[in-house]
């Protein structure tokens, strides 16, 4: 299974560059990759499952530390899984105008980048289970792998090469770098849309038949 030290490796030799300058500069190249592909990929093993707290009488819920996207988010009623329906927050003014008034959340929305809110306002307290896409930990000599050199190492590869080139400014040789770049974000696309359904579940058609 491939590692960050492989990666180093790999750039050096690809770009035949062990100069200081290239090789002081190859740990932002590697990570400007993982923030590209946190981006591009839309893919289930990004997903973290994280616990929160619902307090009663609060409607704002403070997100998991890195959070980038909301994915799901319920919370535990009695022993039941209530999911929250995600809306925006004109639709929550105008559903839950007084949040001072209380019921058992139904909708939330996209507060701010570390916050969601919910309504009705919780009437108690309530377990919380958000599902989110963070960034996996950033690659360093001392954390050698994580999601992306285990199960995305092409698409880490081609994503640090075409960081590699520019600071090179080697701008001619990128097309091709970024080309690959996409094929490998491509396959990987196909192989999450593959994970949302099994043999006994018929793909929805994009096309409608004539």
């Amino acid at each position: 299974m491939a590692s960050y030290s492989d990666l180093v490796t790999e750039l050096i030799s690809v770009n035949e560059n062990d100069g200081d300058e290239f090789l002081a500069y190859i740990p932002k190249m590697i990570n400007r990759a993982e923030d590209k592909l946190t981006k591009d990929l839309d893919d289930t093993g990004l997903i973290t499952h994280t616990s929160v707290a619902v307090a009663s009488g609060n409607n704002s819920i403070t997100l998991p530390v890195g959070t980038r996207i909301v994915k799901n988010f319920y919370i535990d009623s009695s022993g039941s899984k209530i999911n929250m329906l995600m809306r925006t927050s004109e639709f929550l003014n105008d559903y839950w105008p007084v949040s001072a008034s209380t019921g058992i959340p139904k909708y939330y929305t996209r507060l701010s980048n570390t916050a969601i809110t919910v309504a009705p306002t919780p009437s108690s307290t309530f377990n919380g289970v958000v599902a989110h896409i963070s960034r996996p930990t950033t690659l360093t000599s001392a954390a050698n792998n994580n999601y992306f050199t285990d199960f995305c190492y092409d698409a880490l590869f081609y994503a640090s090469q075409v960081e590699a080139l520019m600071f090179q400014k080697n701008y001619s040789v990128v097309p091709a770098f970024e080309s690959k770049y996409k094929d490998a974000i491509n396959a990987l696309r196909i192989q999450a849309s593959r994970t949302r359904r099994d043999d006994l579940q018929q793909p929805t058609p994009t096309i409608k038949e004539a």
